[in-house]
């Protein structure tokens, strides 16, 4: 089961996100990705692929998103 999302989501500066529209974005954003991952892994996992592989996989490409406060790509 994936975990829902983070009650405060921690803002860069420590302090909670607290805009009602931005909570409404990271909620969506949140849910739909939590879809696309699990989607993906159990095609990987129904077509073969080892179930700790895949997470390690999906979690390398987490590791691997780039910052966009970094000038990104």
């Amino acid at each position: 089961m994936i975990p829902p999302p983070p009650p405060p989501w921690p803002g860069a500066d420590g302090v909670p996100v607290a805009c009602r529209e931005k909570l409404r974005m990271l909620a969506e954003n949140h849910a739909e990705l939590a879809q696309a991952m699990q989607d993906a892994f159990e095609d990987a996992v129904l077509m073969g692929v080892d179930e700790q592989a895949m997470r390690e996989i999906l979690a390398g490409m987490v590791a691997g998103l780039e910052s966009p406060k970094r000038g990104g790509k």
